[in-house]
């Protein structure tokens, strides 16, 4: 310890105050522990500053412009004009009545703040820097520790965020203008969401990508749907071409693709978003004097319960590994905060629901059909395309489906997948299902209102019986 430093001490030091970290935080104090989270930026983390929200805020703005664009066949005929400023203040506006929110109810529960960046100066000794000329830094000594510094985007070669005409999603968000043309490095979730945002506003927008499809995590049904639909807003995809370079020139830029066999193509743009994933902070720790040491791929290893190597040290949200999800990380941050408190608390990752906000939406959970198979299930699928739901119809949105996995012997629910507008919402259902152990029986009898959209979860359940009454049973 530096001499004239300030030295504490507490029984929960929390690193990072995103999704993982703020709620572990809570917990912990409302265990009655001493609990102290450490943020060096902003409450909420990415999630809630920088990714999530922001980014769904202005999916709806970009939906509402778009939608009544071209709702002639609704007989409503519109021409709006985007003002790009009124949807930042908006949208910033939404983000701070959050990010003070979560400030809120840290306090309310008890917790300490401390605004700094946290490196370990030994397995029960974090180094707290203040920011700021002058603002020095203390010890702070802790019985357990929660790590939660979540991920960053993950740069190309070549492709630097530090250069203006390179843009991270962060970057994207936060433009003052809407682009004339933009280049999208990555189909994945992220330059899906953002290509779609940016195309419905008025962007030309081309989408470069190394394989054969968008979403590559996902199912062929699922993609083509979404890559389709991207289409008809404007989007321009590329396949099978790598970013190799980029250059200034006087309209704008000019980004350089490669393809396997060396065939180089070039695309303009005012901008390039780079989208193809993101990678784990855990460089900025010192993670070695904790006796710690990142995997391969910069992920700290835990086990059913949040715990790292050292049992009274535990990783959670996107440090942690996949999947990389807020509400992932949410839920291991109350099992860490849970364990530390001394309750036998430990983590199902079963039934996990995923959302992509495309458009249409996607929504999954669980088992798709060939991965129960290859689990030693005899999968039963059952299947409610959209084109036969009357609440579908009403809101002239049918492209999509619902699909719903079960065990053909006993009729337990496994997985399900959602394509179409809700899809978000729609999946949860799926999700308690194949947390309790439901069944299609029990889906399929369970009554839902008319019409809506929900009725598709029956309704499939029911195809997978061979009793649906909407739609052909196959």
């Amino acid at each position: 310890m530096v001499v004239g430093d300030i030295s504490t001490g507490t029984d929960v030091a929390v690193i990072g105050a995103g999704p993982g970290g703020y709620v572990a935080a809570i917990r912990a104090a409302q265990h009655g522990l001493d609990t102290t989270l450490i943020e060096r930026d902003a409450y909420g983390g990415t999630c809630l500053n920088y990714g999530c929200i922001p980014s769904k805020a202005l999916i709806h703005a970009s939906s509402l412009k778009w939608e009544s664009e071209h709702a002639e066949e609704l007989g409503i005929h519109a021409d709006p004009e985007v003002d790009v400023a009124a949807m930042q203040e908006w949208k910033s506006g939404v983000v701070d009545q959050l990010t003070s929110g979560v400030e809120k109810l840290c306090k309310a529960n008890g917790v300490n703040l401390l605004e700094g960046t946290a490196t370990f100066d030994d397995e029960q000794t974090l180094r707290v820097a203040h920011g700021g000329d002058g603002q020095g830094s203390e010890t702070l000594n802790f019985e357990h520790a929660i790590v939660a510094t979540g991920s960053r985007p993950i740069e190309v070669p070549g492709f630097s965020f530090a250069d203006e005409p390179v843009l991270s999603s962060r970057d994207a968000l936060a433009l003052d203008s809407v682009p004339d043309e933009l280049v999208v490095v990555g189909a994945g979730y992220i330059g899906m969401e953002l290509s779609t945002t940016f195309a419905k506003l008025g962007t030309d927008v081309t989408v470069v990508e190394m394989l054969d499809d968008v979403l590559p995590a996902y199912t062929e049904d699922v993609q083509r749907i979404v890559r389709k639909h991207a289409e008809s807003v404007g989007v321009e995809f590329q396949f099978g071409e790598g970013a190799a370079d980029w250059e200034e020139t006087d309209d704008g830029i000019v980004v350089t693709t490669e393809t396997e066999d060396g065939e180089r193509s070039t695309y303009d743009g005012d901008a390039v978003l780079v989208a193809v994933g993101r990678e784990p902070v855990t460089d900025t720790l010192n993670l070695s004097a904790a006796g710690l040491e990142p995997n391969e791929n910069g992920f700290l290893e835990t086990d059913s319960r949040a715990r790292t190597e050292q049992d009274h040290i535990f990783a959670v949200g996107d440090v942690a590994g996949e999947p990389m999800l807020a509400h992932v990380a949410s839920k291991e941050g109350i099992v860490a905060a849970e364990v530390a408190a001394g309750e036998p608390a430990a983590l199902d990752y079963q039934a996990i629901p995923a959302a992509v906000f495309t458009d249409p939406e996607i929504g999954t959970v669980g088992m798709t059909e060939e991965e129960a198979s290859e689990a030693g299930f005899d999968p039963v699928v059952g299947e409610m395309p959209l084109r036969a739901s009357g609440r579908a119809l009403t809101t002239n949105e049918t492209d999509g489906f619902t699909k719903i996995v079960a065990d053909a012997d006993t009729g337990f629910v496994l997985g399900g997948r959602v394509v179409g507008p809700e899809a978000s919402e729609l999946i949860a259902e799926i999700a308690l299902a194949v947390e309790m152990g439901a069944t299609l029986e029990d889906l399929g009898s369970t009554i839902h209102t008319h019409p809506t959209l929900s009725e598709t979860v029956m309704e499939a359940a029911e195809n997978a019986q061979e009793q649906a009454i909407h739609t052909l049973n196959r």
